[in-house]
């Protein structure tokens, strides 16, 4: 009886392991297509740019990007409060023979953050290291980058709001006292290990400073906010940029290019890009404001600023829901388009300018969303809008 039991033990063994290289390839081909569905978009549909300028602000800087990029700050156009603050700091510094204190930069994508850590460490003379705060998943990480830092060298964190809450309590040691404690094993083996580091400054970027915790805003020395750009300072920038990719552009092609870059930049550069291949392609390669125009044109960007996905979200709000107010994923589901996308990148613009404003009930479309559609403005919402 008991060599029956062992053999029908033993057999039910063998049934297990037989079946194992089965189970095995099932969840390596789940597995092998999820990753096939994510890296086609099907499952992480956020990265899909559908309009131009959320194309332009998330993508990853270009080569062309970064040879426009002003290395100081003479030839740094606008921010001129910002500008002159850090300025005043640097010079501070060098006076001392001291480092520059920890910089916290915050604002909307493409407006230099980026560019003025560069500019902070060319005017120092220092190393500059640059990582993001999603990059960072262990204390480990952070070890590494600021065991490699020397005296006065520049560490430039972007999405810095995006840090994990466990490295910030490393963090914090690190900018106040300039050491690193870090465990060791786990359990009774657990020990802790400090490490020292050389005088360093911390510059972080963010473009949601609401969600950078109150313990790690306090640790920074200074904090500015960078805002959008006027359309002079950006004519300067696209001229200056016009002149180092060696095209040709008279002021009124500058203004035409600026008009429509949104108060930034990196959207200004861009579009100074496009319109100077249709420039060389359609005309003599001399950018005009016609010129600037017919080429803006053909990427659906009209005068006011407004690119396709723009236009479809006045639309929606004015003709399918009467011109609101309507909640944001309604909004967002009627013009195909992701909440977050809209909320971030259409709707600041649209409202800065007018077109619609965020109420407690939703949102609602002004009087000039009306006459950008030419539609007449209801009898009974006027004295409600006005």
């Amino acid at each position: 009886m008991c060599v029956q039991e062992h053999r029908a033990a033993l057999r039910s063994v063998f049934l297990l392991v037989s079946f194992i290289p089965l189970l095995l390839q099932f969840f390596c081909l789940n597995s092998a297509t999820s990753v096939s569905l994510e890296c086609r978009g099907i499952l992480n549909k956020s990265f899909v740019a559908e309009n131009f300028y959320q194309q332009t602000l998330e993508s990853p800087k270009t080569a062309f990007d970064l040879s426009l990029r002003p290395p100081l700050f003479s030839e740094f156009q606008g921010q001129s409060r910002v500008r002159e603050r850090l300025e005043l700091m640097v010079e501070a510094a060098k006076q001392r023979n001291d480092v520059l204190e920890h910089v916290l930069l915050s604002g909307p994508p493409g407006l230099g953050k980026t560019t003025l850590a560069y500019i902070l460490a060319n005017s120092m003379g220092v190393n500059i290291k640059t990582t993001s705060g999603p990059m960072i998943e262990r204390a480990g990480d952070l070890a590494g980058i600021l065991t490699t830092l020397e005296r006065g060298d520049i560490l430039f964190i972007d999405e810095i709001h995006r840090l994990q809450p466990a490295i910030e309590e490393y963090l914090y040691p690190a900018m106040e006292d300039f050491r690193l404690d870090i465990i060791i094993d786990q359990g009774p083996n657990a020990r802790s290990v400090r490490l020292n580091l050389p005088k360093f400054t911390l510059i972080g970027a963010t473009t949601r400073s609401g969600l950078v915790s109150a313990p790690l805003r306090s640790r920074f020395g200074m904090t500015s906010r960078l805002d959008y750009y006027g359309v002079e300072e950006l004519s300067q920038i696209v001229q200056r940029s016009a002149g180092l990719i060696g095209v040709g552009i008279d002021a009124s092609g500058c203004e035409e290019i600026a008009s429509r870059s949104r108060g930034t930049p990196r959207i200004a550069n861009n579009l100074l890009r496009w319109v100077r291949d249709y420039a060389q392609v359609k005309s003599n390669g001399f950018i005009t404001r016609s010129i600037a125009d017919k080429g803006l044109q053909m990427l659906d960007i009209d005068r006011d600023g407004l690119d396709e996905m723009d236009k479809r979200i006045l639309e929606a709000l004015v003709v399918r829901f009467q011109g609101g107010p309507v909640g944001l994923n309604s909004l967002a589901v009627s013009v195909g388009e992701d909440s977050g996308t809209v909320e971030e990148v259409n709707e600041p613009y649209l409202i800065q300018q007018g077109f619609i404003k965020r109420t407690s009930q939703g949102r609602v479309a002004m009087p000039k969303a009306y006459d950008k559609l030419k539609v007449a403005l209801p009898s009974d919402r006027q004295g409600e809008l006005f």
